[in-house]
């Protein structure tokens, strides 16, 4: 396990939601609201809650905001903020009983603010309420709205996002100087935590799915990689609630196959047609077959997932470069595409997945650490 170096003792700050970019995802709400005909919404989901106001809290505490559509915000939090959150209002709900945690925070924070939505007709909500905390008020489910909002990323996601990207990066860099034959899987995952770790310097969520070497994917085995196999390691780095990804693969041994290098060299031909291909309004169905046609097949290797997707607060999101969707690019979408090629004579197969971000000026490439074997 490497060892603490100075500069870990200060890590890197994380980005925070900025409390103009939060304003205006509250703005865009109560656009929404208005069309609804809803009087507020009531946000449970740690995540929106962070989305709206900036303010994160520990996985044990369950801040809800409401948002009024003609009136203030109002959060409620498990003790004072410590710093600037974008609400008029803050009220502090019980969360603990002589430092014991409360069973129900959802239902303590809710119960602080029920009196903002008393006597509204219709309200908005982004998960279940029990009829205790919604009254004679009708509740309308927000998701579809809030899926549509959380689609085109502000800055300060972008920033948040790419931060994760950025602990990601990290990790590969030291995968590829501590892969080698006899290294046990179970090891090169536990590293690969500890520079993560390092980097963001808090608390995280997952850290990924795949990082069995020799096969497609899957969570760690206690098994020692063999030379000529390809790792192929695909990281889900989460900051505060946004979900990072990408994945990279590496040649036990540092020395690629003939085949496996001629694969290599098409994914990488493949990543560069998506990347002079994409642009507003582009079909992501049309994009995965063109890019199936290219990959299926070569050298009797197969494609045999989806190309892609967005990310944020969930691992997978809108738009989704899949045969079984029918998604469109948009501007602001920040999202991932993952060519890969499969096969046994590749030792598992090779994938290379980067992350980018479709803006008014363009494609803007989020992931630059080196794509190649070794």
């Amino acid at each position: 396990m490497p060892m603490a170096n100075p500069s870990s003792l200060n890590p890197p700050v994380v980005p925070a939601l900025t409390l103009e970019c939060c304003h205006h995802r509250q703005a865009r709400l109560r656009e929404a609201l208005h069309a609804l005909d809803l009087r507020g919404a009531v946000i449970t989901d740690r995540r929106h809650v962070h989305y709206f106001t900036g303010h994160w809290s520990r996985f044990v505490h369950n801040p809800v905001v409401w948002i009024d559509r003609d009136g203030p915000t109002i959060l409620a939090l498990p003790g004072p903020a410590d710093h600037g959150v974008a609400a008029e209002e803050i009220c502090v709900y019980p969360s603990n009983d002589d430092c014991t945690l409360v069973d129900d925070q959802r239902g303590s924070a809710l119960h602080t603010l029920q009196g903002a939505w008393v006597n509204v007709e219709r309200i908005g909500c982004d998960g279940p309420l029990w009829p205790q905390w919604t009254g004679a008020a009708q509740v309308v489910n927000l998701m579809d709205t809030l899926r549509t909002l959380r689609r085109c990323k502000d800055a300060d996601e972008v920033a948040l996002l790419s931060f994760a990207l950025d602990a990601s990066e990290k990790a590969y860099a030291h995968a590829r100087q501590i892969i080698k034959p006899g290294l046990d899987e179970t090891e090169l995952w536990a590293q690969l935590q500890y520079i993560i770790a390092e980097h963001i310097g808090e608390t995280t969520g997952e850290l990924g799915n795949d990082f069995q070497v020799g096969a497609i994917g899957n969570a760690p085995r206690r098994r020692e990689m063999q030379t000529g196999e390809i790792a192929i390691i695909d990281l889900g780095v989460m900051v505060r609630g946004y979900n990072g990804d990408m994945c990279r693969s590496i040649v036990v041994g540092g020395e690629p196959s003939p085949k496996q290098e001629r694969a290599h060299q098409h994914i990488l031909e493949a990543i560069a047609f998506i990347e002079a291909t994409v642009k507003p309004g582009i079909s992501c169905k049309s994009l995965f077959a063109q890019v199936q046609m290219m990959l299926d097949g070569f050298e009797g290797f197969s494609f045999r997932h989806h190309l892609g997707h967005g990310i944020g607060m969930n691992p997978h999101e809108a738009p989704r470069l899949n045969r079984l969707h029918d998604d469109h690019f948009a501007i602001g979408d920040l999202f991932t595409a993952e060519p890969g090629l499969y096969g046994h004579d590749l030792r598992a197969g090779i994938r290379i997945e980067h992350a980018y971000h479709l803006t008014k000026h363009g494609l803007v490439k989020l992931t630059n650490s080196t794509a190649e074997l070794v």
